[in-house]
C-alpha cells in the first residue's frame, strides 16, 4: 500500500539526524514505498475549505550532511495526501494552535498524526493533570501567594513555563531560596500564561525516563541522566542516555493512561517519568525513537507506521 505522506516539520537541513524521531519516521515510510512530500509550517495556507501547502518532493538517506534531496516547490491541496505528519517542534503557541485548526479541516479523510484536535486539547503539562494520582504534587498558577503557599507545603520545587519545551527555563527553587522574588519577576515578565510548579524529585539525578507509547501501548524507553550541575535531563541540554527497561510502576502508569491516549487518536506519545512519577505527556512532537534504537532497542518507527497504515486501510476499506 503506497501512500502519499506529507511531513510538516522544521527546516530539514537543520535537523540532527542521529537523534531525530521525525527523520526515523521518514526513513521507515520511504522503506515501505511511501512517497514523501515536505513543507515547513509557514507554507501552510487555507482558503475557504481548502488547505494547501507549498511542498517539495523528498527523498532521505541515513547519511549525516547528505540526508535529504528535494525537488522544486509546488503547491498542492493537502486533501490529496493520505497522511500528514505534524512534526514541527513546540513552542505550543498561537502559531502551533492555528496549524492544528487548519489541519483539522482535512482530518481524518487525510490522517493527521497526531490528531490535531486532540493535540490542541491536550497541552502536555495540562493534559497530564488528568492523572493526578500518578504525579508528584503540581500547581499551575502565576499567583505569587499560591506559589509561596505551595513551596511552604512541599519544600523544594521545580518551576517551569507551562508551554516550554526541551528543558528551557526549568529551575530548582528551594523553600527559602533568596532568588525566588527575582525569578518570579522574570517569569511574570517573560510568560503571560500560568507556570508549572511541581514538588522537586531528588531522584531526578538517577534519570528522567522517556517512554514511547504507540496507540496507547508502551513500546520502549530510554533513561536520561542530567549532566553534572544541571537538573535537566533533556538530551539537547546535555543529558546522557542509557538503555532502560520498564519497572512495574512504569507499566502501571502506561496501563492507566494508554486507553485514553488510544481513544484520543494519539498514535505517537512520549511520557516522562521520574522516580515512578508521571511528569509530562508529550503529544506535539515526541522524541526518543532513534535513541532507543541506538541503545539496542527496537526501531519503534516500524510500530508507528504499522498503526498509521492500519488506520488508513480501515478508512479506505482495504
Amino acid at each position: 500500500m503506497g501512500l502519499t505522506v506529507a511531513v510538516q516539520m522544521d527546516p530539514i537541513q537543520n535537523i540532527r539526524i542521529a537523534g531525530d524521531t521525525t527523520f526515523a519516521l521518514l526513513l521507515e515510510a520511504q522503506r515501505r514505498g511511501h512517497s514523501l512530500i515536505y513543507y515547513t509550517p509557514d507554507r501552510l495556507s487555507m482558503q475557504g475549505r481548502r488547505v494547501t501547502a507549498r511542498v517539495e518532493r523528498l527523498t532521505v538517506q541515513d547519511v549525516e550532511g547528505a540526508h535529504f534531496t528535494l525537488t522544486p516547490p509546488e503547491r498542492i491541496d493537502l486533501a490529496e495526501a493520505d497522511v500528514v505528519l505534524m512534526r514541527q517542534d513546540p513552542p505550543f503557541d498561537m502559531a502551533y494552535i492555528t496549524a492544528t485548526h487548519m489541519l483539522q479541516r482535512i482530518h481524518p479523510e487525510t490522517l493527521v498524526v497526531n490528531d490535531p484536535f486532540e493535540v490542541r486539547n491536550a497541552p502536555e503539562k495540562l493534559f497530564v493533570l488528568d492523572f493526578p494520582e500518578l504525579m508528584p504534587p503540581t500547581l499551575i498558577s502565576r499567583d505569587k501567594a499560591e506559589i509561596e503557599a505551595f513551596r511552604l507545603e512541599h519544600g523544594t520545587v521545580a518551576m517551569k513555563p507551562l508551554h516550554g519545551h526541551g528543558g528551557a527555563a526549568v529551575f530548582k527553587v528551594t523553600e527559602t531560596d533568596p532568588n525566588f522574588g527575582s525569578m518570579f519577576d522574570l517569569f511574570a515578565t517573560t510568560f503571560r500564561e500560568a507556570w508549572v510548579i511541581q514538588r522537586y524529585l531528588d531522584r531526578v539525578t538517577e534519570g528522567d525516563k522517556r517512554i514511547i507509547l504507540v496507540d496507547g501501548v508502551a513500546m520502549g524507553a530510554v533513561n536520561r541522566v542530567p549532566a553534572a550541575n544541571d537538573i535537566r535531563s533533556n538530551m539537547v541540554r546535555g543529558g546522557a542516555a542509557s538503555a532502560s527497561e520498564l519497572t512495574e510502576r512504569e507499566r502501571e502508569i502506561c496501563a492507566t493512561i494508554g486507553p485514553e491516549l488510544a481513544r484520543r487518536g494519539l498514535i505517537l506519545v512520549g511520557i516522562d517519568v521520574i522516580d515512578g512519577h508521571l511528569t509530562e505527556i508529550n503529544v506535539t512532537s515526541p522524541t526518543g525513537i532513534r535513541a532507543i534504537q541506538r541503545l539496542g532497542g527496537p526501531d519503534l518507527s516500524v510500530a508507528v507506521w504499522d498503526a498509521i497504515e492500519a488506520r488508513v486501510a480501515a478508512r479506505k476499506g482495504i
